[in-house]
């Protein structure tokens, strides 16, 4: 077993707290992600679940076992830096072996434990290579596999890819995916790529301003955002946002009225809305389809992006500058000129004034 649980975790330095009531529990062999925009305080919830920094007020458990005082070295976790933090004089086959080392393990436990860990992340040929001689992607599988041989409970990751490119981010992410999967044990994950935790996370924990504002499996974050920062921060393209008046609500759900399509009645959970309240809806890009008709959103096309089989259109809505839709790739659609956008109300999303998402209906999650 190694579950992680953190109850009401609050962080202060001197008077900013930049932590707040943090509480989640991470299941046995779950790759979780903590996500959110830099500064919001993922790295140093992950830093005090390893003990390099002490909560303010809270308490952690790993395995059932109150752990928020003990010594890193006494929690079971191991930790993969973002800099890999490797030892440049040392070749590939030292630096595994590291800490098995200064745990004064027999000569020949270590030779089967270094060449398991160097086999599983393909480092076989590279052991008696220094960091230097190796690329980004290979200096960053060695850090984890300098974790591997330590056997943890618990596996933590603070941003470990940002250090490399694009190409490299995408198949370490899939080479992280079936890493998990052969070791079988729990991963913690930090980021503030949201792609990384889509693509990657079994749940993933949305954190902003130290807040946790949703916990949840991609898709349901996906389909079902509870807030319009979390709908905004899932997602590639992001999510568009419009401001449109209200008009009514009822047990189907709240009219309002979008730019020259007129009133439409969206299916969402309206009973808790106040009358006459402001309203945002939100549209994700793959959402949009040109319209068959005269009639839809309409949209002043200003930059286009032909990816092939999909072309990304950039432009303004009723006065948003920051519109994006997604369509097929041989679309016929020229800058400069308006296009009418459709899209089925069952996959608008609507805000209040807060902020607060309103439950959609019908929305089958995977």
């Amino acid at each position: 077993m190694a579950t992680v649980s953190l109850k009401s975790i609050n962080k202060l330095f001197d008077t900013t707290q930049v932590l707040y009531d943090v509480s989640l529990d991470i299941e046995d062999k779950e790759f979780v992600v903590f996500v959110g925009p830099s500064g919001c305080g993922k790295t140093t919830l992950l830093r005090i679940i390893a003990g390099l920094e002490e909560a303010t007020s809270g308490e952690i458990e790993i395995d059932g076992i109150e752990v928020s005082k003990a010594h890193p070295i006494e929690r079971g976790i191991s930790m993969v830096f973002q800099s890999y933090a490797l030892y440049p004089h040392l070749n590939v086959y030292e630096n595994i072996a590291f800490p098995l080392r200064v745990a004064k393990l027999h000569k020949t436990e270590i030779e089967k434990m270094v060449q398991h860990a160097a086999e599983t992340l393909q480092l076989t040929d590279r052991l008696q290579y220094k960091p230097g001689q190796l690329s980004g992607g290979q200096r960053q599988r060695v850090a984890i596999g300098r974790s591997i041989v330590r056997n943890p409970k618990v596996f933590l990751f603070d941003e470990p890819l940002s250090n490399l490119d694009a190409a490299l981010r995408g198949e370490m992410r899939v080479e992280l995916s079936k890493l998990h999967k052969n070791l079988d044990t729990t991963m913690i994950y930090v980021t503030h790529d949201q792609v990384e935790a889509m693509t990657m996370a079994d749940r993933i924990v949305v954190i902003s301003e130290g807040k946790l504002e949703q916990f949840g499996t991609p898709m349901e974050l996906y389909h079902r955002p509870e807030s319009k920062f979390v709908a905004g921060f899932i997602g590639h393209p992001k999510m568009n946002f419009l401001s449109v008046p209200h008009l009514s609500r009822n047990s189907s759900g709240v009219t309002v009225e979008l730019p020259e399509i007129g009133e439409q009645l969206l299916p969402v959970d309206a009973i808790d809305m106040n009358d006459g309240e402001n309203l945002e809806v939100g549209i994700r890009p793959e959402d949009f389809m040109l319209s068959a008709t005269e009639t839809g959103l309409p949209m002043k096309v200003e930059v286009l992006e032909r990816l092939g089989g999909s072309t990304l259109v950039y432009g303004s809505v009723h006065g948003n500058q920051n519109f994006c839709a997604l369509l097929p790739g041989d679309t016929v659609v020229r800058e400069e000129e308006i296009i009418k956008l459709a899209v089925n109300p069952a996959n608008v999303h609507v805000f209040d004034s807060k902020g607060t998402a309103m439950k959609r209906r019908e929305v089958p999650i995977v």
